[in-house]
């Protein structure tokens, strides 16, 4: 039996139209649809769930979400959720999405609660609306709540951690998680992400702030980048950043939108570059003995997702399963790592 995947039925109420079997929701299309969800429990049902246990999230309480959001900011949702309000152009609210995003903040800091103590040591959360553009005080880019940053705060103060480390593999930028930990030396946040893209941050300068200097790790790349730069960062980041940091946790916050079938970006990651990330990061997390969080956030191309999700699952258990080809490592992610793993705050 493998860990834990955290689901609950407030991600299909989350309602930001064009779902197939919902003609009656009045939103327009969105990509942040409930479609996602039904798409990767199919999948996982089909693979009878990888051997994960299926467990019902929480909601998240306001102790949990104060963590990582101000109490102006879990008002301001709540209130556009009760009126059917747009929190910005692109993030839609509805009565039923304030207990979604609560539940899907609630499922990652339950993750974290089971990993921490021994209970499992991987799992994930697959919820929606997403999280990681999500900032402190501001909803934006489809997310409600920083589902990942109120995980990562939950190990540390909720469960005694001192450090974990955050991959962020979604082809946007995680302005939110990156801005909520840029003062904090307890987190390092490692992010993959297309450039030029929205939400046009995370820049290779921007490395943290404070306490913090250093511990932001940008890999902005260019629009076309594949398997060859995304898998090849990952493979040389991720070992050198564990010995170097020593978080006594990874998570991984998962999306899936660099995927070269994607509508949103223009990143031509594969199925197989995906499976090959997964396998990068449970391979370092053998050799440390660490647990693995992975927490949903993009992709908008549903079937793509839900494939290269379950591959990512079945890989980061050890799951042994079909060869699934990717590209090989670009000689310029060596290029790329280097500089980043030399910074004064992880020598020594």
């Amino acid at each position: 039996m493998q860990g834990p995947i955290f689901r609950s039925e407030a991600s299909l109420a989350h309602d930001t139209g064009n779902h197939r079997d919902h003609p009656e929701s009045v939103n327009g299309d969105h990509p942040e649809s409930v479609d996602r969800i039904v798409a990767i429990e199919n999948e996982l049902e089909r693979l009878d769930w990888l051997g994960y246990r299926r467990a019902q999230s929480p909601a998240a309480s306001d102790e949990i979400l104060l963590r990582a959001h101000c109490a102006k900011h879990l008002e301001v949702v709540r209130e556009a959720c009760e009126s059917s309000s747009l929190l910005d152009a692109d993030t839609i609210a509805v009565p039923a999405s304030l207990a979604a995003a609560r539940h899907a903040a609630g499922g990652a800091a339950a993750l974290v609660e089971e990993l921490c103590d021994g209970t499992a040591a991987v799992g994930a959360s697959l919820h929606r609306p997403p999280g990681h553009h999500a900032e402190a005080d501001r909803a934006m880019g489809f997310c409600l709540f920083n589902n990942v940053a109120v995980a990562a705060l939950h190990a540390i103060e909720g469960c005694g951690l001192d450090r974990v480390l955050i991959l962020d593999w979604d082809v946007h930028h995680g302005n939110g998680t990156e801005a909520i930990f840029a003062e904090d030396p307890r987190v390092c946040f490692v992010s993959l992400h297309q450039h030029p893209c929205y939400p046009g941050t995370g820049a290779a300068s921007d490395q943290g702030s404070g306490e913090g200097t250093g511990f932001t790790v940008n890999c902005p790349l260019p629009p076309g980048s594949g398997d060859g730069l995304f898998v090849g960062l990952v493979e040389q980041l991720i070992g050198p950043l564990v010995e170097l940091y020593r978080p006594q946790l990874i998570l991984i916050s998962a999306g899936f939108d660099a995927h070269r079938d994607d509508p949103l970006a223009q990143c031509k990651v594969s199925d197989g570059g995906y499976a090959a990330m997964a396998r990068a990061v449970y391979s370092v997390a053998q050799r440390n003995r660490l647990p693995v969080g992975l927490v949903l956030e993009g992709g908008y191309n549903v079937d793509a997702l839900a494939r290269s999700l379950a591959l990512s699952l079945a890989e980061l258990a050890g799951v042994q399963r079909a060869e699934v080809a990717s590209e090989p490592p670009d000689p310029r992610a060596a290029q790329i790592a280097a500089p980043l793993l030399a910074r004064p705050v992880f020598a020594g």
